[in-house]
């Protein structure tokens, strides 16, 4: 059911129906497709609706809200419009990358004109929150825990923390502190062991739970490959793939880098058979287009009947599927980045540095390699590169390592009743099943 953040609530879904269920307010900070809406789904879509009322809220309608509606993963779907995205977006629409080069007089405006509709879209929603006497609020990603921590503040409502990041701003840094020590956050969910050293003051509340996915989306043998049909590659080509956004700290330099080491260190009739390929392209709040940086780089290295960047596509599992070698070159604390998580899922052994959870998802020689990350040892990355392009046998070997890992470790059907016992514990109910 589709409604406004301030909308009256239907008859059939009254607050005072009896049902039982724990009422449960999620707020996702961001409309757009990446791993803070990817992760609430596979989230909500696992609870149990008969224990379990989901209200689930996004900014306006996109990706997530999509994807929510096809799964039949919320009981309401509520959009917030106030809820901002990026400080410098018009007021009327998201943000695009020339927003971000705007003179600075109108930027400031901008800032001021989103605050004001922060500060409104808040006022709403804590009004909602009494108004239906929500059991707990759950919050998903940075901004969505800073105005889940002010509306428990508001209205008293138990509220989780679901982090999926290890800093915060310089500006939010204070407020972000205090609101994690409020008496109304209860529990403070950390993917990984990096997102949780933040929350020093708090320790108390930290519980530590890795993200999931759904596996049964991700079987290699049922999903029709899409990539080597779209480069012309035949079946001897060995493809290192890689997927997500096209970042500077998400190290895709380091990785153009490696695959120039690689030529190097093979013979020419080898490198002609080796392939990279990435899957992905960058945002509009980010005010330069690294993905173009990145395919310079590429032609001024002499690679580019090797390395392709070919943008972003919608059925990311088609491209994956065709992967010999997965490639997640992240240079910094990366929390738990799904893309690890769903190629492992596909069976594919997975390159990466040590850095971030990177070693609380890859097992070093079993389902991956793991290079030095601090600093990146691109030489390394290339090294492990050049293993795995020679062994078909230790590529398989590792691959099958990885989809067990998920199968044993990282699935959503597990990971949602986790969850739920939290969600339960913080509003003070009864977890009777």
């Amino acid at each position: 059911m589709l409604l406004p953040s301030d909308s009256p609530v239907p008859k059939l879904q009254k607050p005072d129906d009896k049902s039982g269920r724990l009422r449960v307010l999620f707020i996702n900070d961001t409309s757009r497709n990446g791993g803070p809406g990817k992760t609430l789904l596979d989230i909500v879509k696992f609870l149990d609706p008969a224990r379990v009322h989901r209200a689930v809220l996004v900014p306006r309608a996109g990706i997530v809200s999509e994807r929510l509606l096809e799964n039949r993963a919320a009981d309401e779907l509520l959009f917030e419009p106030g809820l901002i995205e990026h400080i410098f977006a018009p007021l009327s629409r998201p943000v695009e990358r020339g927003d971000l080069a705007a003179p600075w007089p109108l930027k400031i405006l901008r800032a001021c004109g989103n605050v004001f509709l922060a500060a409104a879209a808040i006022i709403r929603l804590s009004r909602r929150v009494r108004r239906e006497r929500y059991d707990a609020i759950f919050c998903n990603g940075t901004m969505a825990n800073i105005a889940g921590g002010i509306l428990a503040v508001l209205t008293g409502t138990p509220t989780l923390w679901h982090v999926l990041y290890t800093s915060v701003g310089g500006a939010a840094r204070g407020l972000h502190a205090n609101l994690a020590a409020g008496k109304n956050v209860k529990a403070i969910i950390c993917v990984s062991r990096p997102t949780a050293r933040q929350f020093g003051r708090c320790p108390e509340k930290i519980r530590l739970i890795h993200d999931a996915i759904d596996i049964d989306e991700f079987d290699a043998g049922r999903t029709q490959a899409a990539l080597r049909r779209e480069l012309g590659l035949d079946a001897s080509a060995v493809i290192f793939g890689s997927h997500g956004r096209i970042l500077p700290r998400k190290g895709y330099v380091e990785m153009i880098r490696a695959a120039r080491l690689l030529r190097d260190r093979l013979e020419p009739g080898d490198w002609a058979r080796c392939h990279f390929a990435v899957i992905g392209d960058t945002p509009q709040d980010m005010k330069t287009d690294h993905l173009e940086e990145c395919r310079a780089l590429v032609r001024q290295l002499g690679l580019a009947g090797e390395v392709h960047f070919i943008g972003c596509r919608a059925a990311v599992i088609a491209y994956v599927a065709d992967f010999d070698v997965a490639v997640v070159p992240s240079i910094y604390q990366d929390p738990l980045p799904l893309a690890v998580l769903e190629a492992m899922a596909m069976a594919k052994p997975v390159v990466a540095f040590d850095v971030g959870g990177m070693g609380e998802m890859i097992e070093d020689g079993v389902s991956g390699r793991l290079a030095p990350g601090s600093p990146p040892d691109i030489a390394a990355l290339a090294e492990a590169c050049r293993n795995y392009f020679f062994d078909a046998g230790l590529r398989r070997r590792d691959g099958a390592a990885g989809r067990a890992r998920i199968e044993r470790d990282f699935n959503a059907r597990t990971h949602a009743r986790i969850i739920e016992d939290e969600l339960f514990r913080a509003a003070g109910r009864p977890q009777v099943r």
